[in-house]
Parts: structure tokens; C-alpha cells; sequence
């Protein structure tokens, strides 16, 4: 049998209670997997746990949850070569959705044994690690109100977000800046910037989708001084597929890039979680850094 370490988010969609638990390592053994199952209460439990396991030999090691949960088991991961699973569990399941791994568990189980090693890259920013996104301005903002409205008022995830995004576009705060991005500068004043490991689809019914991780860039999207109401109309462009002849919007590739700001410090999204950080952030992308467990019919390999 295929030995493996499974890390699962205790608080992530049904992965929590004893009963799922079981469910899962029934799982796993059917699928010709030794797994050790670990669930985790928090962050830092992902992250220790992880480390044991790669000080220990293990040479796969798997993370049930969403995306936060793979960016933290992820960030232990990347420049090894231990293999890293993923069992979509969340509610969003970006990175697994771009990788083509199943949402259903039991076929992302299978995956585990019968899939494919495959390198992807990872962005990093001031030494933090992000799969999908980081992002400036309103975001973070939205994402700090929306934990407070859950942790002091019990409100829901959507509708804590609900209340939240509303709360934002009350302050809609600006963030001026200045861009290094392959040899050129920029000024920009925005409250929204977005910069992906790899290239995003923004336009169209896949906006928000990426083609393949392993292109070896970042891509970064800054909105211009809009309005309240030009916010939307970048929205609604987007799913026309004409935000890429705005002249107004920021559209760049780079594999590296650095922003600048008079702020002494910046909360910054990365994957979700969001972090406070010290400008000047320092944006790169560390190209194969990650090995993944990817079904073999699924992404080609890079030429």
C-alpha cells in the first residue's frame, strides 16, 4: 500500500465530525492507501503537522479543505519533493478546480493512487506563498469585516461577506502606489489590485479560471481611479469580454514585480487569508516549485 499523511481542516464543509472521518479513511484504504489521517483545528496545526511529515520521509502528503487549507499545507510542501494531494473539501476549490483534480471525494481519493506527479508554481510575496491570488485594497478589507461579523455578531460566511462588501464600497478606499514591473514604473491610484500565479481568464463566463499553472508568471490587474459605478462597468465589460479594451484597466505578465507605497503597512489577501505586511511587497513566482498529484488524463506537460 501506497503510505500517505492526510491533513484535514476540522472546520472545512462535512471533513469535521467522526462520522466523515471514518468515511475518509474507508476511503483511503479501498483506494490501496496506508494513510495516517491528522484533522487539524487550525492553520498552525496544518503547518506542524506537514512538517513532521517531511521530517519524517513521507513522500505524499495530502490536504482536505479549501483553499486556505492548501496553502497552508502547500507552503510547507513547496521546494521539496514531496508530493502534495489534494482533496477539494471547501466551498470554492479553486486550485483544484484549475488542476482538473475531482471535486467528488471519493474520485479525489483515487487520485491519490492513480494520478500523476506534476510540477506547478507557486507566487510568493515577502516570503508568503499563495496557489491561486493575492490581492490589495478593497478585498482584504472585505475579508477582515467578514471574519469580525462572524466571530462578534455569529453571522454566516455569505451573509458576514454580504454586509462586509457593502461596509467597503461605503469607505471604497484608495491605495496609491508605484509599480515595478519588467524594467517599467507606474503611478496608480486604485482600490482593487490583483496579481495571480499565472495567467487568470478575466473575461467571459471563465473569468476567474486559469488554462495551466506552470507558465512561470504572475499576472497582475489594476483597476484605474474608478468610481463606484465604473467598478461595475469593469464587471460588467468582463463578462462581455471587452475589459481587455478598456484603457483604464492594467493588464501585465511578469515573472516578478514590486509595489511600493507611502503606508507602513498593508494588509495583503493571499488566498484568502489575509495578512498585515510591510511595503515594499516583493511579488515573484517560483516556477515547478510545487509538485502535485494531478489525474494523468489532465493538463499537459509544459513544452
Amino acid at each position: 500500500m501506497k503510505p500517505v499523511l492526510v491533513i484535514v481542516n476540522g472546520g472545512a464543509g462535512n471533513g469535521h465530525d467522526d462520522e466523515a472521518a471514518a468515511y475518509l479513511r474507508a476511503a483511503l484504504r479501498d483506494a490501496g492507501l496506508d494513510a495516517e489521517l491528522v484533522l487539524a483545528g487550525s492553520g498552525d496545526e496544518m503547518i506542524a503537522a506537514a512538517r513532521r511529515a517531511v521530517d519524517g520521509g513521507v513522500r505524499l502528503v495530502a490536504a482536505g479543505g479549501g483553499d486556505g487549507t492548501m496553502n497552508a499545507v502547500a507552503s510547507v510542501l513547496a521546494g521539496t519533493d514531496v508530493v502534495f494531494g489534494v482533496l477539494p473539501m471547501g466551498t470554492l476549490n479553486h486550485f483544484a478546480k484549475d488542476l482538473g483534480i475531482p471535486l467528488d471525494l471519493d474520485e479525489a481519493v483515487r487520485n491519490l493512487a492513480d494520478g500523476r506527479p506534476k510540477r506547478v508554481d507557486v507566487g510568493e510575496v515577502n516570503g508568503r506563498i499563495f496557489l491561486n491570488n493575492s490581492s490589495l485594497g478593497l478585498y482584504p478589507d472585505i475579508v477582515r469585516d467578514r471574519e469580525r461579523q462572524q466571530r462578534r455578531l455569529g453571522r454566516g460566511k455569505w451573509p458576514a461577506a454580504l454586509w462586509a462588501t457593502l461596509a467597503a464600497l461605503r469607505r471604497y478606499p484608495f491605495l496609491s502606489m508605484r509599480l515595478q514591473v519588467g524594467g517599467e514604473q507606474l503611478a496608480r491610484r486604485t482600490p482593487f489590485v490583483f496579481i495571480g500565479n499565472n495567467r487568470y481568464t478575466m473575461e467571459g463566463l471563465a473569468i476567474g479560471e486559469r488554462e495551466r499553472i506552470d507558465d512561470g508568471l504572475l499576472s497582475l490587474y489594476v483597476a484605474q481611479s474608478p468610481t463606484r459605478l465604473g467598478l461595475l462597468r469593469f464587471a460588467f465589460d468582463a463578462l462581455r469580454g471587452k475589459l481587455g479594451d478598456r484603457d483604464d484597466f492594467d493588464v501585465l505578465h511578469a515573472p516578478e514585480l514590486d509595489i511600493a507605497t507611502h503606508r507602513q503597512r498593508l494588509r495583503v489577501a493571499t488566498d484568502g487569508e489575509v495578512t498585515v505586511m510591510k511595503p515594499p511587497l516583493r511579488y515573484r513566482v517560483r516556477p515547478g516549485a510545487l509538485t502535485v498529484m494531478v489525474p494523468a488524463a489532465t493538463m499537459a506537460e509544459p513544452s
